[in-house]
């Protein structure tokens, strides 16, 4: 859409008037039940794709998802690491279970 230039300005209303549509609907959702907060980022990032201010805006979400999903992948590694450690513990503490026949 970049490339050409008859289509540049059409683009960046469509994406600007997606983008105000799904904040509008987050902030509806805010007050209503729904996912507000998840709504007015996604706008957010919407907007991102074709305006600066948008993208200023929404680099620090981005820059604190990735810290978060990090750490739940720690979380994780740790919990099962935890976890295996308890259950060989367990098989070698209790004696094999008598078959029944």
């Amino acid at each position: 859409m970049h490339t050409h230039p008859a289509l540049h300005l059409p683009w960046r209303v469509l994406v600007g008037t997606v983008g105000t549509v799904v904040i509008l609907a987050g902030l509806v959702m805010m007050v209503f039940p729904g996912p507000g907060v998840a709504a007015l980022l996604l706008g957010l990032v919407i907007l991102s794709t074709e305006f600066r201010w948008a993208n200023s805006l929404v680099r620090p979400v981005r820059v604190w998802s990735r810290r978060v999903e990090r750490f739940g992948h720690r979380k994780k590694d740790e919990y099962l690491a935890r976890w295996r450690t308890r259950r060989a513990a367990r098989a070698r503490r209790t004696p094999p279970r008598p078959r029944p026949e």
